[in-house]
């Protein structure tokens, strides 16, 4: 795969010479810029809005068609080829909230389910699966898939899980009809390419269908039909389903070979909205280091508006961790999920000749003899006397090691994130000087199976790793064995926050606690695309697999758009707000030995790594009580974070007469109705108060007592503490009172407040940071 997409790169920078050298030098000069003027005016006719930004552009003296596309149904805007003096001009139009570059994110790349359903039912005792009704047959819930495209029509194993009935697609203008059947999986699907020079090299980017596999998987994963039998050529076999097997899949392709570039995702979500669709999935987001702010975020400002339609918006949260604060696709009005692994291990063990084997983990269909006759080497053992002093022989780096001495060898590398060369690079250097396999010493990553396919590669820990050097150090031939890879199930303790899982608090809302929830998102089994060039990938005397294992924040975000489109199904008239909050105040924070969820490192998880825990899809259908947000409630965060009511008001429409109160400030985004709470700055000698409104949807007459669990250093007192609910009293508020104890200290400190009628636990995770 990697190969095949250096061959893309290569052929695409080809093409561009072959322009620059015929004079189209226009490529230079303008770049797509995106420009959003807010909601749609009620009055206006989609006809009416393309017009009016045609003579916007017309107003800046544009000649030619510059126009891409406009965005005229959930919201206004258009994307167009601009140069910058242009933009520039735009910018100052009236009705212009923002005019910037487009930007290329990127994507955030089944046991699964049954996994979560023993967990919640094996960790909370009151919890029966029995108890949980189908849904509805007339529930018919559309889950829009914002990611690569569609399947393949051409190998019917994907069928299985999509099956496709009604579809319509019109290539280039990305044109779909969307229609609700009373069977079929698949029913619609847009393709957003406008690239008609990349087009030239790869005709396919002008079709839905998917070319990558990312959106077939995320997919299937969210909605796919249970399939029995299914595997990664025998690994991980067992039954694949999505978690909402009735649900219907409209498919938005907005990524491409190089990214997704925001002015397709605009598109995407535009057309979502105007389709009603109930659900978004987006795994797609920003890197870390580039965080827009929310008028120039494309996901925040579609995601926006989707939630305005009463569509539930997830994403995926990133995969820049374990770093603190790289946390995207954080705002309040998107359900935002974290990775974390399942109890299904992929163990390629080492054996030695000294009788001793070492657990390692990966996935490789090794052919060596399980006999330990492989002559063992350390790289640093191996340097080349020719090498440049770039990179290190102990890490196996490009050109650090002499052929001669690793060839017909087992080698032994340090491997880190950071090192000169890849991991990839590191292999394909190996295997070029003959090596027979490789044993990577990588504490980080080697809770994450790589797929390693023939050549025999495996990851162990440093504690390991010592035994091994020990090893070869205490005698003339040590000699090894790496054996194939073996599916373990049931392994304890899971889940466990994935290391490449974003981490909290958000460097854009501190007061709004995230990620929201985490999910499975570590080797996760869904059905993939069949590529006829991939025969690289598959082991020796298999034929090509319809599935594939893949990690990555993006596989934990459908994980939660199945459950959501569950919860739908059983309450459709409910707001994406009380679906959310289902979720998250649900959400267990115990692993399967009954102990708290952990880190990559061990640590105890904290709601910066898992928000309120692992989702719980069982418990979630049965929340008791719902924090639910009003209209208003979304307007009063963008008063505090700091927009003026005349942005505001081009943004959204508002009600006549709403005004910003005059003390509006980013302290006061506490108390947005959030089922979880974050308080950014609490001084040693101060306190914070913060208030919500819970909303009962279960028994009519019943009393809910709050119990809180804080650490030390607070007090945190909850008034009332009790709430009596009545068939006539369905909405009652509290107020949470935050404060410094004697042995205060500044950190982050974490706890949570639960509220029980002896059946429901409605649990909402706190992050104070005292300053």
């Amino acid at each position: 795969m990697e190969l095949r997409h250096e061959m893309k790169i290569s052929a695409v920078l080809c093409f561009w010479c072959f322009l620059i050298m015929q004079g189209l030098s226009w490529a230079e000069e303008t770049q797509v810029y995106v420009v959003y003027m807010g909601a749609a005016p009620a009055d206006s006719s989609v006809d009416m809005l393309t017009e009016s930004h045609l003579q916007l552009l017309a107003s800046v003296s544009i000649r030619g068609k510059k126009l891409i596309r406009s965005y005229r149904h959930g919201f206004s805007g258009f994307s167009a080829r601009l140069s910058k003096e242009q933009a520039v001009a735009i910018a100052q139009k009236p009705g212009v909230l923002s005019v910037f570059e487009d930007p290329i994110y990127q994507l955030h790349t089944t046991r699964s389910w049954d996994f979560l359903q023993q967990t919640s039912v094996e960790i909370d005792s009151n919890l029966d699966e029995d108890d949980a009704p189908s849904p509805r047959p007339i529930s018919d819930t559309i889950i829009g898939l914002l990611d690569t495209g569609k399947i393949h029509t051409a190998f019917p194993s994907h069928f299985a899980l999509l099956k496709v009935k009604y579809f319509f697609s019109r290539n280039l203008a990305g044109i779909a009809q969307l229609q609700r059947p009373r069977n079929g999986k698949l029913i619609g699907a847009r393709c957003y390419s406008s690239d008609e020079d990349i087009a030239a090299v790869f005709p396919g980017e002008l079709s839905p269908r998917d070319t990558n596999g990312h959106g077939t998987h995320t997919a299937s994963t969210a909605a796919g039909n249970s399939v029995a039998g299914a595997s990664y050529y025998g690994l991980a076999a067992g039954t694949a389903k999505g978690g909402s097997t009735s649900s219907r899949i409209a498919v938005y392709k907005v990524c491409f070979w190089d990214g997704c570039p925001g002015s397709a995702i605009l598109a995407g979500f535009d057309d979502a909205i105007a389709d009603g669709v109930d659900l978004l999935s987006v795994s797609i987001g920003a890197p870390a280091i580039y965080m827009p702010d929310f008028d120039k975020d494309p996901i925040a400002i579609g995601a926006f508006h989707a939630v305005a339609k009463g569509i539930t918006v997830v994403c995926s949260a990133g995969n820049d961790g374990p770093t603190s604060s790289t946390v995207t696709n954080a705002a309040p009005w998107i359900l935002t999920v974290a990775a974390t692994t399942i109890d299904r291990h992929f163990e390629s063990d080492i054996v030695q000749g000294n009788n001793k084997s070492i657990e390692g983990e990966g996935i490789n269909f090794s052919n060596l003899t399980k006999s330990p006759v492989y002559p063992l080497i350390y790289g640093e053992a191996a340097r080349s006397n020719s090498s440049s002093g770039e990179g290190y022989a102990s890490h196996c780096d490009y050109e650090t090691l002499d052929s001669k001495k690793i060839k017909g060898k087992i080698v032994l590398c340090i491997n880190n994130k950071n090192d000169d060369s890849s991991e990839t690079l590191k292999i394909d250097g190996l295997q070029s000087s003959g090596a027979v396999g490789a044993i990577f010493i990588d504490d980080l990553e080697r809770a994450v199976a790589n797929i390693y396919t023939s050549f025999p590669v495996t990851k162990i820990s440093s504690r390991s790793a010592d035994e091994i050097l020990s090893y070869i150090n205490s005698t003339k031939n040590p000699v090894a064995s790496i054996l194939p890879t073996i599916t373990v199930n049931k392994y304890r303790p899971a889940p466990a926050v994935a290391y490449f899982s974003s981490r909290g608090p958000s460097s854009q809302t501190s007061n709004i606690l995230k990620p929201d929830v985490a999910a499975p998102g570590v080797n996760i089994l869904a059905s993939w695309i069949q590529e006829v060039d991939s025969s690289d990938n598959v082991p020796p005397g298999q034929k090509l697999s319809g599935f594939n294992l893949v990690s990555g924040t993006s596989m934990a975000c459908p994980h939660v758009t199945g459950v959501a489109a569950t919860i739908k199904a059983w309450n459709q008239k409910w707001s994406p707000a009380a679906i959310r909050s289902a979720i998250m105040t649900t959400a267990t924070q115990l692993n399967n030995d009954k102990a708290p969820v952990t880190t990559d490192a061990g640590l105890t998880a904290t709601p910066y790594d898992i928000g309120a825990g692992e989702v719980s899809p069982t418990a979630a259908l049965q929340p008791g009580l719902v924090y639910d947000i009003e209209p208003d409630d979304y307007l009063f965060f963008l008063c505090n974070y700091g927009y003026s009511p005349s942005k505001i008001s081009l943004i959204t429409t508002i009600r006549q007469g709403f005004e910003c109160p005059a003390n509006s400030s980013k302290d006061l985004i506490s108390n947005l109705n959030y089922p979880s709470i974050a308080i950014s700055n609490l001084s040693g000698k101060g306190s914070k108060i913060v208030s919500r409104i819970v909303t009962n949807i279960g028994a009519e007459d019943v009393t809910y007592n709050a119990t809180v669990n804080s650490p030390p250093q607070l007090n945190v007192k909850v008034v009332p503490d009790k709430l009596h609910f009545t068939k006539y009293v369905k909405k009652l508020s509290y107020q949470v009172i935050f404060s410094a104890t004697n042995s205060y200290a500044k950190a982050d400190l974490f706890g949570s407040i639960t509220w029980s009628d002896g059946v429901h636990r409605v649990r909402s995770s706190f992050a104070v940071r005292s300053t």
